[in-house]
Formats: structure tokens, C-alpha cells, sequence
């Protein structure tokens, strides 16, 4: 996933400050690694490194003497090693998307890829088509039909004179200053230096162009490999069998599937737990009318009128088809990916922005340095295991309300539409840090600023207990921290509060999506959040329980299932999930061995049953 970014001038050459801020706001998107493509006297030049736009472009001093520019800067999917622009028989591409099945699209075209990038597919299919006598269009809507995913691209032909420029979901954007064609993936960067004429590309939008050369030259530069970015599972049986999944006869509650090790639980003589007791049913939604009527000032006929943020999980993916399906908005997906995002969350994203041809705006952390600040608290973590403290590796994240303010304020949009499962609400997270559940909650996340400080206080109680969470990680968790629950929130509303949330509805929509399921699990919940495997491994075999006991014993209140349907189901879905945990430690750079050995060492909370 990369922003992408072009100038084609036609009487004057590049303007060196509209170059410098469409490759700033490009790497927004992605600093993993970036490419250009220019002219450079008689040649073509292909530049690709594995760093941001904006440091390439500050390298790449003889740009401006072209007269044009086209580039990306990315966050890695499919490749590490390998790099955008792609080259294949004279043709460059600049791809943003994932193409999702791209490996069975080389089987059925009879060629094998030189690379793992999906991108070098495009100009492959591209050419394929061609030389079927289908005319530039005609090949664009056939690489359309047969791919899988987001393809929003810049295709250059510069043996014919042609630019094409062509998206399936709309997150490509065009207009024109001083003559000159401005490219951007999105509409932002070009409003903001005054393009004119701006128009979205859904379709394909083709161009004359005149590229002067005698060949094209590839100056492709890896300085590092970092395939820590994108780690690959390898199966090791010694890493499996260290993996531990304790019995245990935790007494629980008769009414829900709660524990004793669950804090502040008590029950009554009838067995029923305080949080039964405590429960105001979630899952109740108000007539769909009543949202038809608060979204109404904001619709936009024939232009994206909210802002749904969209993570690729189940939840975010069926409220994204909600609001396009059955309440008809024209919505942007605004995505925050900080290194936790998986692969397969990636690739989720993609196929229901392609299908529902919905834009999504990506914004990427530095993934280097949050994946560190996470490898520095698991660290401290480990000297002395806590379980208040395990939010900590998930800080990171909320980030994601801040940099949804600034969609928002790019966009023009107000609005945003939440897709928040209401019953996911997990207080033991907070309570093993002793903060006592409040059962009036009716959101997932609480807010405010006098349960923040006590949340803090309790926090900051362990950092002096344990120093090593004094790290470089601090600024990044509080300013997270102030986003999320204490910056006033406006135009927000909850897609759940509105439509009923029904396991098996949410499945087999996703699944009309041909949406991916894990590998390692049977359970649709957390699968592209790259921390969830290895915080409820943490959970299980401290405490004997993990969200999943607390989200099906909500699902037991609700009356959408028996008590006996969700023991079955947590049995199996609290199994260790070895894959994923085994992605995540590589991804920080902590090795699996010590780091299991250390949590299955933890004291219990629980005496394991005797087999």
C-alpha cells in the first residue's frame, strides 16, 4: 500500500516546492521504502530505495531539470526485497491496493513472477491484453475483472506516448496547474497547492504524453534488508510444543462463563456473577430510521460525504458494508496502520474496498519505531509480568483517533461512522491494574478525563515499581492516551447502536466478500490485529481466561447464545495460536524461546487441573 504521486508538465519544467509537498504528503502513507520515475537527459530514469519520498527526493538532485515525475512511498506488503516503480517490457507501473489473488492470476496466465510483488502482475496482464487486440481501456476493465483487490495505478508507455491512470475503488485523484497534470492518491495534496479541476479516478483515465528517450535506466539500491517489516512463518516444532494450554476448574459463573479469577467478580448464592447482575443489555439497536435521519444533513449526492474508520477487522468490515448497502452513504475508509496491522488485515481491506469501491485513506506510522517502543515494554514487561500492564503493548494504537481529526479537516468530511462491536468490553484489562469496573459503561472505550488520570496514576504506579517502562515509548502512549479518551469527539455515531450485531449475519456477509479467515483459529475476532494471539496467550495461562470468555459471556446476556455453546467455543478459541504469536515476537525482535518460557513460568492465578 503506497501514496502515490505525479507531475507531467507540458511547456515549463517541475516546480520544485508542488514536487517537495506531493512527496511529503505520499510518504504519509508509508516510509518503508520509496521509487521514482523521471527524466534524466536521454534516458528514462527508474530510482527505487528503501527509505521515504520525501529523503529520496532530497537525493535525487537532477529531478528537476525533467519535466516530469512520477513516484510513491510506500508500507510494505508483499515484498521486502523487491520495489516499486515496477518495469516489464518498456511499461512502468506505480501500484497502490493489494491484489489479493495475484499468485493464481500468474498460474492462469501460464507465467511464473520474478519477484513476490503483487504489483509486477499489472503491467504483465496489461500487455497480455494488449496483445489480444484489446484496446488500452478494454485491458484495464479485463485486469479489473480478474483481479482481486485495490489496483489504483499510474501506468506509463512511453514507446507510444501514453499515461493511464486508472482505479477500481477511487483512491486516485487528477487536475491540472499552469498547464501541467498533477497526480496524487489523494485529493488533499492537490487542493492544497491549488490544482485545479480536480477529478477522482474510478475508471480509467487515459493521456497523451510526450516521454523524449533512447532507454530506461534502473537505479535500484537496497541498503538493508528488513524482513523483520514482513515476517514469514516458519513452522518449528520445538516452538510449538513450548506453546502451553492449561486445564483448569476455575469455578464460574452459573449464568455467564466468567471465572473466579476474573477481578472484582463475586457471585451470589445462586452462583450468578456481580457483571450478570450489573449487565444493561448492548445489543438493542435503535431504529435504523433514526440514523437515516441524522446522516441526512450530510449526504453529498455524487461525492464522499463521511468518514468510516476501518481497521479490516470483522466488525469495521460489515459496518463499512452497512453504510454503503443499506444506508446508502458515499463513505471514505480511513485506515491507521502502526505495525500491528497483519498481512491478512491488509488484505481484507483491500477486497471490500475494491468490491464496495470505496476510497481508503491509509495512514502509516513509522512502523520501525512503534514495533520498537512495543519491543521495549514487552521487554520491561518480562523483567516483572503484570497483567494491568499488557495494554501497554497496544498504546500504540490509538494514535488512530488523532489522525482521524485530520482526515476529517483534509477532507471536509465531519462525519464518521463507527463500527464498534457493543459488546466487547473487556474491564478486566483494567481491573488486573485495580480499577474497578464501571458497569454503566454503555461504549467499548471509556472516556474522560477524571477516569484517565486514575487510570495513569495506577499505570505509573507500576512504571516506579519497574523502571524499564521509562523508555522512549512514553510520549507516543500518552499522547495516544489524550486522543483517545480525553479529546472531545463530534459527529460520531455507532453503526451498532442501529443494527443488530449477529455473529453469524456479520460471517457470511464477510464471506460474499470472499473475505480471509486465519489460519491458526476458527474464530473470525481479532485476526488481523497482529497483538491479539499473544495478550490472550498472556491471559490464558496467568489467569485462566482471555477476552474471549468476556465477549461470549456478553453474547450469553444478550440471548444469543447458551452457556454451554460458549464453553465450547472458548475451548477452542483460546487454544495458542502459534502462527501469529510467532509473527509477533519476530516482527518486535524477541526470540520466541525465552520470552514463552518466561510467561508459561509466571505464578498462576489458578491451580491446573491434575489429568
Amino acid at each position: 500500500m503506497c501514496g502515490i504521486y505525479a507531475i507531467f508538465a507540458k511547456s515549463e519544467r517541475l516546480k520544485s516546492a508542488d514536487v517537495t509537498h506531493l512527496a511529503k504528503t505520499a510518504q504519509i502513507r508509508g516510509v518503508d521504502s520509496a521509487g521514482l520515475v523521471y527524466q534524466s537527459d536521454k534516458d528514462i530514469t527508474v530510482k527505487k530505495r528503501d527509505f521515504g519520498s520525501e529523503r529520496l527526493l532530497k537525493n535525487t538532485s537532477e529531478i528537476l531539470k525533467s519535466k516530469f515525475i512520477a513516484g510513491h512511498s510506500r508500507l510494505v506488503t508483499n515484498d521486502v526485497r523487491s520495489n516499486q516503480p515496477v518495469i516489464e517490457d518498456d511499461l512502468i507501473v506505480i501500484h497502490n491496493g493489494i491484489i489479493t489473488n495475484y499468485l493464481a492470476l500468474w498460474e492462469s496466465i501460464d507465467l511464473k513472477p520474478k519477484t513476490s510483488l503483487d504489483s509486477e502482475l499489472i503491467p504483465v496482464l496489461f500487455r497480455h491484453f494488449r496483445r489480444q487486440e484489446f484496446g488500452i481501456k478494454e485491458s484495464i476493465l479485463k485486469i479489473f475483472d480478474v483481479c482481486e483487490g485495490v489496483i489504483s495505478a499510474i501506468l506509463i508507455d512511453p514507446r507510444v506516448n501514453k499515461l493511464v491512470l486508472f482505479s477500481n475503488n477511487g483512491s486516485l485523484y487528477y487536475g491540472y496547474k499552469n498547464d501541467s497534470l498533477y497526480v496524487s492518491s489523494e485529493s488533499y495534496p492537490l487542493t492544497s497547492i491549488q490544482v485545479q479541476g480536480i477529478e477522482q479516478v474510478i475508471g480509467t483515465v487515459i493521456q497523451d504524453y510526450e516521454f523524449e528517450f533512447e532507454s530506461i535506466v534502473v537505479d535500484d539500491h537496497v541498503t538493508k534488508h528488513r524482513d523483520y517489516l514482513l515476517p514469514k512463518f516458519e513452522f518449528l516444532t520445538t516452538r510449538y510444543e513450548l506453546l502451553e494450554y492449561p486445564k483448569h476448574n476455575l469455578k464460574r459463573c452459573s449464568s455467564c462463563i466468567l471465572p473466579e479469577t476474573m477481578p472484582y467478580i463475586t457471585f451470589n448464592e445462586d452462583g450468578v456473577c456481580n457483571y450478570c447482575l450489573s449487565y444493561t443489555l448492548k445489543n438493542v439497536p435503535k431504529p435504523v430510521s433514526v440514523i437515516e435521519e441524522l446522516v441526512e444533513p450530510f449526504r453529498r449526492k455524487g461525492s464522499r460525504d463521511c468518514i468510516v474508520p476501518f481497521s479490516g477487522g470483522r466488525d469495521s468490515c460489515y459496518g463499512l458494508h452497512l453504510v454503503v448497502e443499506e444506508l446508502g452513504m458515499n463513505p471514505i475508509a480511513y485506515t491507521y496502520d502502526w505495525g500491528m496491522v497483519t498481512d491478512l488485515g491488509r488484505r481484507n481491506i483491500s477486497r471490500m474496498c475494491s468490491k464496495l469501491k470505496v476510497e481508503n485513506i491509509i495512514v502509516a506510522a513509522d512502523i520501525s519505531r512503534k514495533r520498537e517502543n512495543i519491543r521495549k515494554n514487552v521487554t520491561a514487561w518480562l523483567k516483572k509480568p503484570h497483567l494491568g500492564m499488557v495494554s501497554l503493548w497496544t498504546a500504540g494504537d490509538k494514535h488512530f483517533f488523532k489522525h482521524c481529526e485530520v482526515v476529517k479537516r483534509q477532507t471536509g468530511i465531519s462525519l464518521n461512522l463507527w463500527g464498534v462491536n457493543p459488546m466487547e468490553t473487556t474491564h478486566f484489562k483494567t481491573g488486573f491494574l485495580g480499577i474497578a469496573p464501571a458497569f454503566q459503561n454503555e461504549r467499548v472505550y471509556n472516556s474522560g478525563l477524571v477516569s484517565q488520570l486514575e487510570y495513569q496514576y495506577k499505570r505509573y504506579r507500576e512504571y516506579f515499581r519497574n523502571p524499564a517502562y521509562f523508555n522512549s515509548s512514553i510520549f507516543d502512549t500518552l499522547s495516544g492516551e489524550y486522543w483517545r479518551s480525553i479529546n472531545k469527539k463530534t459527529d460520531y455515531f455507532h453503526i451498532f447502536d442501529y443494527w443488530t450485531w449477529d455473529e453469524e449475519t456479520v460471517n457470511s456477509t464477510l464471506s460474499s466478500y470472499n473475505w480471509e479467515w486465519a489460519t491458526d483459529t476458527s474464530t473470525s475476532w481479532r485476526i488481523g490485529d497482529g497483538t491479539a494471539a499473544f495478550y490472550n496467550y498472556v491471559y490464558y495461562t496467568v489467569a485462566g481466561f482471555t477476552e474471549h470468555d468476556t465477549f461470549r459471556s456478553n453474547q450469553i446476556r444478550e440471548g444469543l447464545l447458551s452457556r454451554d455453546e460458549a464453553l465450547a467455543l472458548v475451548a477452542d478459541e483460546n487454544q495458542p495460536r502459534y502462527e501469529s504469536i510467532q509473527w509477533y515476537l519476530d516482527s518486535i525482535g524477541l526470540e520466541f524461546d525465552p520470552v514463552i518460557e518466561v510467561i508459561n513460568n509466571i505464578p498462576k492465578l489458578y491451580t491446573p487441573a491434575t489429568i
